[in-house]
């Protein structure tokens, strides 16, 4: 049977990383419990439907959640957002109430986090962030149970993530207060992450222990380094060419240069899909330091965690 670590009456959402402050910890061991335990568990969510709203393509976010979903006994649904014109053919107020009738949770994966925050505020079922402009928590809380497992624990470590200041830096840097790691962002100045995210980053590692720090020198930054991480440059709808992105990011390439400068037994990361010898050197990415499809496995483990929390 699995332990429940929390239980209460009260319908919980998933908008950001925020909203696992009081129970990060709790959430990465349940994941890797469900892990552990896979096919072996009976079917906690029998009877649930999770509703799947997509904006963005999506291959891991898609099948992760679907599959984790099914082998917790549940039903999984996708919602064509292209049909349901949500916030333009029917407020997002009136399709949250709407959709509150008929499923037991939503996933959403959106253009907008102001979106999913109206959504959330108005639906009377959790809604989990999928990812948006402004956080992905989903694919945190994957790269903490990643870290985890890989670590043992999160203390006295250092994270350094290199490239642009995006909505993946923003919950990072939330999540590695939280749980009390050192975290550095390296990245151009006209690139930094969300100010207001960095400062509550800063504010919750005082009392943490954590150390959130910005640093545009990318050899300084990875210095000791426990953990590099890298996302794409450029992002779905940036219009940024590849030849602009290379002499703005270039320098924060994750490569075997800044690998010799982090700890011998430094772990790589990346949230996929990744594109060669851009944010990531291939010899990189496919090398022996790299953990990037234990940490894409971790997805549908983490997702677990979260369904099973939010949904039981």
């Amino acid at each position: 049977m699995i332990d429940l670590f929390l239980n209460s009456m009260t319908k919980r959402d998933l908008v950001s990383v925020l909203d696992m402050k009081d129970d990060m910890p709790q959430l990465i061991d349940l994941a890797i419990k469900l892990k552990r335990e896979r096919g072996k568990h009976k079917a906690p969510l029998a009877g649930k439907t999770l509703g799947m709203i997509f904006e963005k393509q999506s291959t891991r976010t898609r099948v992760s959640f679907d599959v984790a979903m099914s082998e917790l006994g549940g039903h999984p649904t996708v919602i064509s957002a292209s049909d349901m014109q949500i916030g333009r053919g029917e407020t997002v107020a009136d399709t949250a109430k709407v959709l509150s009738r008929f499923v037991h949770g939503i996933m959403y994966r959106a253009y907008s986090h102001k979106i999913v925050r109206e959504l959330a505020a108005n639906a009377t079922i959790p809604v989990i962030n999928g990812l948006d402009d402004v956080e992905h928590p989903c694919q945190v809380l994957a790269d903490m149970v990643t870290i985890k497992e890989k670590k043992g624990s999160f203390e006295g470590l250092k994270m350094v993530y290199l490239g642009d200041g995006n909505n993946m830096t923003n919950s990072l840097m939330l999540a590695a207060a939280l749980l009390g790691m050192d975290m550095v962002t390296s990245c151009p100045e006209t690139r930094m992450p969300n100010k207001e995210i960095f400062d509550k980053a800063v504010e919750i590692g005082k009392k943490t222990g954590s150390k959130i720090t910005i640093e545009t020198d990318p050899k300084k930054a990875c210095a000791g380094a426990d953990i590099l991480y890298a996302d794409v440059w450029i992002s779905m709808g940036d219009p940024m060419t590849k030849e602009e992105a290379f002499k703005l990011f270039g320098a924060y390439q994750i490569n075997k240069t800044l690998l010799d400068l982090a700890d011998p037994n430094c772990i790589v990361m990346h949230c996929l899909p990744a594109h060669r010898d851009e944010e990531v050197s291939a010899e990189v990415l496919d090398g022996p330091q790299s953990v990037v499809f234990d940490q894409t496995e971790n997805r549908l483990h983490a997702q677990k965690a979260i369904l099973y929390t939010l949904l039981k």
